[in-house]
């Protein structure tokens, strides 16, 4: 009986040592390695053809054309494109696994305001939609939490990692306030009704001025709180908001309309904060203003319909370029609940055909985003000195029919780009003979 057991377990063993439960993240870089012969787009405008990257220690140490290898390894990419990792600048990603099952939903907390809520120690690096981002060139992202007004800090991950403390690339960089809706929503047609119980008699714009004035009065309370040399007690939510007041994080605040963005402005005025909106659909609308308050945008969802009604149908695909025109910061993002954030490149892609340079497009969604999260001296560019997060890929990252990654390194290791939607691909591949 005992031998019958053990023969048991190494037959499931050997049939599951391909599934994803038992992929495990890459170990340290041992070896310089030097990737030769291909195109290489740094990240900021600049392309290098026929060009060779080489990195250390998970270190990028050399970038150009004819630049000697030396000892390294060498790995021939000719023919294929070298990018920087992706970075999702805005998302849920390990906060929630399965939107319409609420025990893997743990990016929600009770309540209204909850600064001092951290999404860093939720963040679950064995969920299994991180590894369906990975092939698409996707290696950083920014895990927001939900819910409430003031809905916490977020923190920049790796997407290579044994547990959260391991994921941390930056810890924390910025609080997030939902900024309530000041859109009039009526009833009938397309006006959503009076659906949950809502008292009609209620006007939604008034009561989000006063939910507005409210987080006002939260941050002058803090200022004068954390102005004190000393204190009798410890104000957990204070405290959690010093790094705004310190220049130390920034205040991402979620909003879309013309009127809610123009309060954004306000919030940076007043209280001095480094602003970044998020979701910014009406953007182009004020482009002048927000480059003024020097003001940076994520723009939520490149492939959606135009906010109003006499918006043009394609306004979302125009909006990049006319931020861009008007030399406003600003980052693409990808929060389409079908793809799961998978889709960012394309995004990008979308926003070449409308205006962008394709390198305008790749700076969206690597340079120009670790610009707004801070992380600009680590990655965004495949530059000397910063941290080897390469993706190589045999076509155009932002074309989703050509954009086939084969390699992909985080901070210098060679990640397993293998995901549960791939192996369900191969098997039924095997079972109907197509391969």
């Amino acid at each position: 009986m005992k031998k019958i057991f053990i023969y048991i377990g190494c037959v499931f063993a050997t049939a599951s040592v391909s599934a994803q439960e038992t992929m495990s993240p890459a170990p340290a870089q041992k070896e310089t390695i030097a990737l030769t012969n291909a195109t290489i787009h740094i990240g900021n405008g600049q392309v290098i053809e026929n060009g060779t990257v080489i990195f250390s220690n998970g270190k990028i140490t050399e970038v150009g054309a004819g630049i000697a290898t030396g000892s390294a390894k060498l790995i021939d990419c000719k023919g294929k494109q070298i990018y920087p990792g992706l970075i999702l600048p805005s998302s849920q990603l390990g906060l929630v696994e399965v939107p319409t099952v609420r025990a893997t939903d743990d990016a929600t907390e009770i309540g209204e305001m909850n600064p001092s809520i951290r999404s860093l120690v939720a963040y679950n690096t064995d969920s299994k939609v991180i590894n369906t981002l990975r092939p698409n060139g996707i290696l950083l992202a920014n895990i927001v939490p939900a819910g409430g007004i003031i809905s916490g800090s977020s923190s920049v991950v790796q997407l290579d990692a044994w547990n959260w403390e391991d994921a941390a690339y930056k810890a924390d960089l910025g609080i997030h306030f939902r900024m309530p809706s000041l859109l009039t929503r009526r009833g009938g047609r397309g006006g959503f009704g009076n659906f949950g119980g809502q008292q009609q008699n209620v006007d939604p714009v008034k009561r989000g001025l006063e939910q507005i004035e409210a987080v006002k009065a939260f941050f002058r309370e803090a200022k004068a709180y954390l102005a004190e040399p000393k204190h009798e007690s410890t104000n957990l939510k204070f405290e959690a908001v010093r790094g705004l007041f310190e220049k130390k994080q920034k205040l991402f605040i979620h909003c879309n309309i013309v009127k809610e963005m123009l309060l954004a402005v306000d919030f940076a005025k007043e209280f001095g904060f480094d602003v970044v909106l998020v979701g910014a659909v009406d953007s182009w609308q004020i482009a002048d203003i927000l480059k003024q308050n020097n003001i940076a945008v994520i723009l939520s969802q490149l492939h959606n319909l135009p906010t109003m009604i006499d918006d043009d149908i394609d306004q979302p695909f125009k909006t990049p370029y006319l931020l861009q025109k008007a030399g406003v910061l600003f980052a693409l993002n990808d929060d389409d609940e079908n793809s799961r954030s998978r889709n960012l490149p394309f995004n990008a892609g979308t926003a070449s055909a409308y205006g962008l340079t394709k390198e305008q497009a790749l700076s969206a969604i690597t340079l120009n985003t670790a610009n707004i999260l801070g992380i600009a001296d680590k990655t965004g560019s495949i530059e000397k000195g910063k941290d080897a997060n390469i993706v190589v890929s045999e076509g155009d990252i932002l074309d989703m029919k050509s954009n086939i990654v084969t390699q992909a390194f985080i901070q210098g290791r060679s990640i397993d780009l293998n995901n549960k939607q791939k192996q369900l691909a191969e098997k039924y591949e095997k079972k109907y003979g197509i391969k």
